[in-house]
């Protein structure tokens, strides 16, 4: 009976150290699982306030008065004005200069606002100014934040687009600072509201959209950049021995792809075929180059894959060498056929060509200030990858700058400063004709670069004639600084 009843206890005993054990269990689990989703909250605070699921930036819009945006040099871009009864007024003192890259405040926000949301949305007032504020009935002022834009290069490349569609960007090569963005065709910012409905049905212009980084196009002879670099890599003793014989035209599988206005360049190295942007000696160099080494070098500068950009982009695209014809590969070559690209990742991989190689992640916030003027964050140089040797690098500086010096971009040639860059004519499809987009990217000075510039202009033709001039205006404004 004794027996009986010590077993029962020992059973007992153990069922409660049993559930004790599960208690313990169960404990740890729920701090664990608050650590992780304080952290993470926490951690994506700022992503989280833009989601538009998440109401708390309209509560939060209750009571702090959105911060102000600024350019560079501490002018004024975004402003808000109270308006009574807790409501405020978004004002855009530039208006469609700065509209893609400043962006707006309403309609899940864009641009600048919606990068910044956050930080515009919190105040760094002390307890005693907010009780001081709060007394008055006054909204708390927002953080500020300062971007990278430059008024003065913003504004001429505004200018120089004028009333075409298109994109620039201009950007430092060492920074990443984006000093100038700006796509056409743009819209009034302050207007966002009543015009919302018109600007986001008009799908066939895309006001709304940012074409510097959301804008892909066929690349062109931009592309001969990635097409020269893959002929390096693949031959890395003997690139300097290439010669080719242009004709006018190159032919093979039944396709057939002509030189721009049809030149016969001639006798032609691999150096003189980039400078003239020779078409049918870099079909000749893309048939050339292995498929694999191609793969590998669109791999290495990002294509058909993500960029290291916190911006709002749309990723290039190529058909994947190894499975294509040759027909696709002889377009490929000349950024033709399936290319689209976009400005912005055209400026990255030129800024890194400048940078010895490595690409520094490019980006619009450069700090951000409390009401008191207080800096309390900033955005520091970040290494985006190395997208290239340097040794490499160095070639294409090399080749781009015979571009300037002999070729199609001699426009800048003969002032005070040497760029150095690539044109790019390239051929789109559009309502049953065929137009010519006009590119240009390059950098200055060419020995020691300090801004990248990237050009596109919808439809204008002759890059020589378009895009290498608006390169010129800024090229220039920004030496006479």
């Amino acid at each position: 009976m004794a027996d009986r009843v010590q077993s029962k206890g020992r059973k007992q005993a153990g069922a409660e150290h049993a559930l004790i054990g599960i208690g313990v269990l169960f404990a740890v689990l729920f701090v664990a699982m608050t650590a992780y989703i304080g952290y993470y909250a926490f951690r994506y605070r700022k992503e989280l306030m833009g989601n538009s699921y998440n109401r708390k930036a309209e509560l939060l819009s209750a009571e702090v008065l959105r911060g102000d945006i600024l350019a560079a040099d501490g002018a004024v871009l975004a402003y808000s004005e109270e308006a009574g009864n807790g409501a405020q007024k978004r004002i855009y003192p530039y208006g469609e200069a700065f509209a893609h890259a400043v962006g707006y405040a309403t309609h899940d926000r864009a641009g600048v606002e919606a990068l910044g949301n956050y930080d515009l949305l919190h105040t760094g007032l002390s307890l005693k100014d907010r009780i001081a504020f709060d007394r008055e009935g006054r909204l708390f002022p927002g953080n500020k934040v300062m971007t990278t834009l430059r008024v003065d290069l913003q504004l001429a490349a505004y200018e120089a687009l004028g009333n075409r569609n298109g994109a620039i960007l201009v950007t430092n090569v060492k920074t990443g600072e984006i000093y100038a963005m700006v796509s056409g065709p743009s819209f009034d910012p302050g207007t966002i509201e009543e015009s919302w409905e018109l600007l986001s049905a008009d799908t066939e212009r895309g006001v709304l959209v940012n074409r510097a980084t959301q804008g892909l196009y066929p690349a062109g002879s931009t592309f001969k950049v990635v097409t020269a670099l893959a002929y390096l890599k693949g031959h890395p003793g003997d690139y300097t021995a290439y010669a080719y014989n242009c004709y006018g035209s190159f032919s093979s599988a039944g396709e057939t792809v002509h030189c721009y206005g049809g030149m016969a360049h001639g006798q032609i190295s691999l150096r003189q075929a980039f400078a003239v942007s020779c078409n049918s000696a870099f079909v000749d160099l893309g048939l050339k180059t292995d498929a694999e080494v191609l793969d590998n070098t669109l791999q290495q500068l990002r294509f058909n894959t993500t960029l290291p950009c916190d911006l709002n982009y749309k990723s290039s695209r190529t058909v994947d060498p190894k499975a294509a014809t040759v027909p696709e590969r002889m377009q490929l070559a000349i950024g033709q056929g399936e290319t689209a690209m976009s400005p912005l990742h055209l400026n990255m991989i030129t800024a890194a060509i400048a940078n010895k190689g490595v690409l520094i992640k490019p980006h619009l916030i450069g700090g951000i200030y409390d009401a008191y003027g207080a800096l309390i964050g900033e955005t520091k140089a970040e290494n985006g990858g190395r997208l290239m040797d340097e040794e490499e690098a160095e070639i294409m500086r090399s080749m781009m700058r015979e571009v300037v010096v002999s070729g199609t971009g001699s426009g800048l040639s003969g002032r005070s400063y040497e760029a150095a860059g690539k044109t790019g004519s390239a051929e789109h499809a559009q309502g049953g004709n065929i137009v010519t987009h006009a590119w240009f990217t390059g950098f200055a000075p060419a020995s020691d670069p300090e801004i990248c510039v990237t050009i596109i202009v919808e439809g204008a033709g002759s890059s020589s004639t378009v895009a290498v001039p608006i390169a010129g205006i800024l090229f220039d404004r920004w030496f006479q600084q």
